[in-house]
């Protein structure tokens, strides 16, 4: 397949999955703007949409701000107010829209992975990795999510897919002896990049942050610089909830870059907007589904506008 043809068809499964958060705005619109005029009444109802969108409120309030500085008692069309909106959003993503860079000075280039359970992370890791190796780097996966037998076993199967060693011991071992043990392997084979898994029981914040933060210590004492990335997984299904989840994993883990998955189950696909206006983190890539080829690098002009609606001209 071309890279041209790979394109087209991310394209389409991108359009596909945010299909239920644009469905959701665009009729919301619609219904709002029929009378062609921006009132007081309308601009609290678009912007009550908006917050419901889960787009949060700074967002909401920007959005509906621009429009009335230049629009207010003038008719405008349900399509003018999507463009507006998609050139506000367009306008936030921009600057956060970065790919995730292994660097070839690093050896290995330590990623570690958080979130909680459930968000996609192990599905993260090997979808990763099998991209990693298609671009030629070697690839280490270390199962630090030691908690959860079925973390490991599914680790391992993607290692195994796509033909990656994984660091692994025994359930409940000690994970900061296994990120030990992984980065010790990594440096002896001269691995490209090392990508460690964790847990994510936020039932119990202050015991995951102690175990995060051994991790971290164990990592620092072969490479000061490492861990390189620390990159959270956000579950797009949860909404609002990853916003908690960010600030949450913010400070336990000073976290350096976010990637969102399952944006192709929700209509809440709003919320990476509200991520990236609060936290200003890098958004590496995004996932629209359950194939390699559903995770993808982040562009910020393409989500903004299959967001709200509005059709790319190619």
């Amino acid at each position: 397949m071309s890279e041209n043809e790979k394109k087209v068809g991310w394209f389409g499964r991108l359009k596909q999955g945010l299909k239920k958060s644009s469905s959701a705005l665009t009729e919301g619109i619609t219904s709002i703007f029929t009378k062609k005029r921006l009132d007081a009444s309308t601009i609290e109802e678009l912007e009550d949409l908006l917050i419901m969108s889960d787009l949060g409120v700074a967002v909401s309030a920007r959005v509906c701000e621009r429009l009335a500085k230049n629009r207010f008692d003038k008719s405008i069309s349900a399509e003018e107010v999507q463009q507006a909106l998609a050139e506000e959003i367009g306008e936030i993503m921009q600057e956060v829209a970065k790919p995730l860079i292994v660097s070839g000075e690093n050896s290995p280039h330590v990623i570690l992975m958080v979130g909680v359970n459930g968000a996609g992370k192990t599905t993260t890791i090997g979808k990763m990795a099998k991209q990693f190796k298609n671009e030629g780097k070697s690839v280490m996966l270390a199962a630090g999510d030691t908690f959860r037998a079925a973390a490991t076993e599914q680790l391992q199967i993607w290692g195994e897919r796509n033909d990656v060693p994984v660091v692994s011991g025994v359930e409940g071992c000690d994970a900061a002896g296994l990120a030990y043990d992984a980065m010790s392997k990594a440096k002896e084979t001269g691995t490209d990049i090392l990508m460690i898994d964790t847990a994510g029981r936020l039932q119990n914040k202050s015991y995951l942050m102690d175990e995060l933060k051994k991790i971290i210590k164990v990592i620092n004492k072969f490479d000061e610089s490492a861990p390189h990335d620390t990159v959270l997984i956000l579950d797009a299904t949860t909404g609002q909830n990853a916003v908690l989840q960010t600030e949450v994993f913010l400070e336990m883990a000073g976290i350096s870059g976010l990637i969102m998955t399952k944006l192709d189950g929700t209509a809440r696909g709003g919320v990476l907007v509200a991520c990236a206006e609060k936290f200003k983190l890098p958004i590496h890539a995004i996932g629209v589904g359950e194939s390699i080829d559903d995770l993808q690098p982040f562009d910020a002009s393409d989500f903004s506008k299959m967001l709200v609606g509005v059709e790319i001209k190619n």
